[in-house]
């Protein structure tokens, strides 16, 4: 009698503990990390309330940020020089990443990376720094490979990347780019990864088999940002000194389009069916969309200095920081008009989104 009472109560009990699971599931799955730079900090950000949550503190100058596929662990980059190798004093009016780029930008190999710079392996689940790694240099943008084993850093010091085993925190591969190598993207098969090389206008085709660089397309002007399209077949760059997106077909390695952003282009992003390019304009203080399939230009003002830019994978809203004031704006992918304005603790750079 006593097991037949307890059946209920046990079965009930379950439901609920299985729906606080879920809950909790869903909730850790819905967030947006933002490395703030020289506040030593990542603003961790609830996508559904669009409300600063948390901060993760104990990094130093963290720039660039990556998710492991599952989710469980955040990649960040320090873009500060340790060990007392500091950089040259900032220059009045320089920023703080062209200023990174220049000392050692005009290097050609890997081997010319200097310092030693810091990735920081996070755990989403308690926002508590769980393993620091050395790498050879200050790192500017990160990756973590498709089967989550590794973290690919660029190093604007040098003219490479370096590949860090996330098991066993080892460098495993440092591969020679070029000058200033900036942004990093990767095909959906996890092969092949693209670096932008900002200091001679390359993009670099890594064979991540093998970790070797396969081929450089010569793009000219100041490749920085990047993203792929779903099909695989086209990558969009931002030209800084064009002040233009490029559509570079990887097939070929031909620039097939051009499309107009303004002055100072910074943050890059496409929508989840590849229909539409968002890209942000420093010089010109403006947020633009391009509809891919029918060739139209959209274009709002954003003001001031929209910054580094990210999609949600589950509305599609935009996501962009401000590089002049400590805060975050969220988008309408359609009209661009401003749904939420989020108070950061600093600046915010690259923004990694849980996609699970």
């Amino acid at each position: 009698m006593k097991l037949q009472l307890r059946k209920p109560w046990l079965s009930g009990l379950t439901a609920l503990i299985l729906m606080s699971l879920s809950l909790t599931v869903s909730a850790a799955g819905n967030h947006a990390f933002i490395p703030m730079g020289t506040t030593d900090s990542v603003g961790v950000m609830d996508l559904e309330t669009g409300r600063l949550t948390s901060t993760i503190s104990g990094t130093v100058n963290t720039h660039g940020s990556a998710l492991t596929p599952d989710g469980r662990y955040l990649v960040v980059g320090s873009l500060t020089a340790h060990d007392n190798q500091e950089l040259p004093k900032r220059p009045e009016g320089v920023t703080e990443d062209d200023h990174a780029a220049h000392h050692g930008g005009g290097g050609t190999g890997a081997a010319e990376l200097t310092g030693t710079g810091r990735v920081y392996v996070v755990d989403t689940s308690t926002n508590a720094i769980d393993r620091v790694f050395e790498v050879p240099g200050p790192v500017h943008h990160v990756l973590v490979t498709e089967d989550g084993r590794y973290a690919v850093s660029t190093h604007p010091m040098g003219g490479g990347i370096s590949v860090v085993d996330l098991d066993s925190g080892k460098v495993v591969e440092v591969i020679a780019t070029g000058p200033s190598p900036n942004y990093i993207a990767t095909t959906g098969d996890g092969q092949t990864l693209y670096v932008s090389n900002t200091g001679n206008g390359t993009i670099s085709e890594v064979d991540t088999r093998n970790w070797f660089v396969k081929s450089n397309v010569r793009m000219g002007g100041r490749p920085e940002h990047m993203a792929l399209a779903p099909d695989g077949d086209h990558l969009y760059i931002n030209d800084v000194a064009s002040g233009e997106a490029l559509e570079l077909s990887l097939p070929d390695g031909v620039v097939t389009a051009r499309y107009q952003i303004g002055e100072a282009p910074h943050g890059l992003g496409l929508s989840a069916d590849g229909q539409a390019l968002f890209a942000t304009s420093q010089g010109d203080e403006r947020i633009v969309r391009i509809d891919l399939t029918l060739d139209a230009r959209k274009s709002v003002p954003l003001v001031p200095a929209p910054y580094h830019l990210a999609v949600s994978p589950f509305d599609g809203r935009i996501l962009v920081t401000s590089r002049a004031e400590a805060k975050l704006w969220v988008l309408d992918p359609l009209s661009l008009a401003i749904v939420n304005e989020v108070p950061l603790e600093g600046v915010g750079h690259q923004i990694s989104i849980t996609t699970r």
